[in-house]
């Protein structure tokens, strides 16, 4: 039985008795295969362990890392200096004493913004200094439609960090900031829950009805405020819907067909959807959108309000509960428990006052293009104007999406060749 097993001890990764000293290995130039390979068969030969590992390609350019223990009486260096002088590659070699793997916690931030500039990230690098805190990886998430950056970063004020960030971001409108916690709980996301309005689509759903009824501008004041917070959500929904009163069905389907998505939202969807989320859409605004935008992307769960229709009109007047701040709230934590997902594993995204309590309740709040009171209260916010921009505040890569597009559209030309080739056979 293993020491693990047994629970005796923690295990060692440094036996003192078998090696004598850590190395750090660091070998960069012109990248080509076989590198990593020649470099392990020389790693083996000497009877060396290794302890970390790794490697990057930019540009062609190869960086790898290694750090490893060497045995008693062996010459690792020698064999390493050779290795990198015949495949013209440089080799830097350190020695580490009293080295443990680090046990802090990890957090990562994601930035996110047209066109990240060395002063933006400069300046969320200096924040990242100021408060103590260490980064020890940069990742690129996307190059389009926006740029994104994950650092996972150790150790400093977690409290100060958030601070300094904030700070940041004010400073630097065009650039996003998200932090959250690291560790296996940022991996686990299962359910997310979207607003509809100003968030799937660019459009408020009921302005849509109101510019078929030609009460806009009256209807178009209300929602401000409410979004805003300075109006009552169920009162001003009420208010409203009473101005579109008489509107007939064939305005509905008009109204319909004027809505916009948000650029990204298919994108954002699809790959979701590939990677075995349960989507939920949860709106302030109205059935007769929320139906259909689930039914056209197959989305599972969709709650909206109930507009009443007599004789093929709008009466004016809501059937049912409102779906207002607390009710999406509650919505959130039915799906979860339907659908048998802790609320940490949650994501909720919204950009109205009505959101607020979804936010909040969910494991991770993201306010998408938001009034300020949202943004002051969620988890993470995101000014850039594409969902899909979401998927990289979840670590998702924007090459792994386009790769998998590509695969889903080599398999739809393969299905239909084999199609076209049965019709023939079956014709012939």
């Amino acid at each position: 039985m293993s020491d693990l097993q047994n629970g005796s001890r923690e295990p060692r990764l440094y036996d003192q008795d078998d090696m004598t000293e850590t190395a750090l290995i660091r070998v960069t130039g012109p990248d080509h295969q076989g590198i990593t390979a020649g470099l392990m068969t020389v790693l083996a030969e000497a009877g060396a362990d290794i302890y970390d590992i790794e490697q990057i390609v930019i540009c062609d350019q190869l960086t790898l890392g290694l750090e490893v223990a060497v045995p008693q009486g062996r010459d690792l260096l020698k064999d390493i200096l050779l290795f990198g002088w015949e495949r013209d590659l440089k080799v830097d070699f350190d020695l580490i004493s009293d080295r443990q793997p680090s046990q802090l916690p990890a957090t990562v931030i994601t930035l996110v913004g047209p066109d990240l500039n060395p002063a933006e990230i400069k300046a969320a690098a200096q924040a990242i200094a100021d408060a103590g805190t260490n980064i020890d990886r940069i990742t690129r998430l996307s190059r389009y439609p926006v740029m994104s950056y994950e650092l996972l970063v150790r150790a400093g004020d977690a409290v100060q960090l958030g601070t300094n960030l904030m700070n940041v971001a004010a400073e630097h409108p065009n650039m996003d900031i998200a932090i959250q916690r690291g560790g296996i709980g940022r991996r686990a996301k299962r359910l997310i829950v979207l607003d509809v309005d100003c968030t799937i689509i660019n459009d408020e759903a009921i302005e849509l009805l109101a510019a078929e009824a030609g009460c806009l501008t009256a209807v178009k004041e209300i929602t401000t405020a409410a979004m805003e917070g300075k109006l009552d959500f169920e009162t001003s929904l009420r208010e409203r819907v009473r101005l579109l009163a008489g509107l007939n069905e064939a305005a509905f389907d008009q109204a319909y067909r004027n809505l916009r998505y948000t650029p990204g939202t298919r994108t954002f969807v699809r790959t979701l959807q590939r990677l075995g989320y349960t989507i939920a859409i949860i709106s302030g605004g109205f059935t007769i959108f929320t139906d259909r935008i689930a039914a056209e992307l197959g989305i599972q769960h969709a709650h909206a309000n109930v507009l009443e229709i007599a004789e093929g009109k709008l009466t004016g007047e809501v059937v049912g509960p409102v779906v207002d701040r607390t009710r999406k709230a509650q919505l959130l934590r039915e799906i979860a428990q339907e659908n048998k997902v802790p609320l940490s594993q949650t994501v909720a995204i919204g950009d109205g006052a009505n959101d607020l309590d979804m936010l909040s309740e969910a494991g991770l709040g993201i306010a998408f293009n938001a009034k300020p009171v949202v943004s002051e209260a969620a988890d993470t916010t995101l000014s850039v104007p594409y969902l899909d921009a979401v998927l990289f505040i979840l670590g998702i890569r924007r090459e792994d999406v386009e790769a998998a597009d590509r695969e889903a559209a080599d398999r739809a030309v393969a299905d239909r060749k084999t199609t076209s080739t049965r019709v023939e056979t079956l014709q012939g």
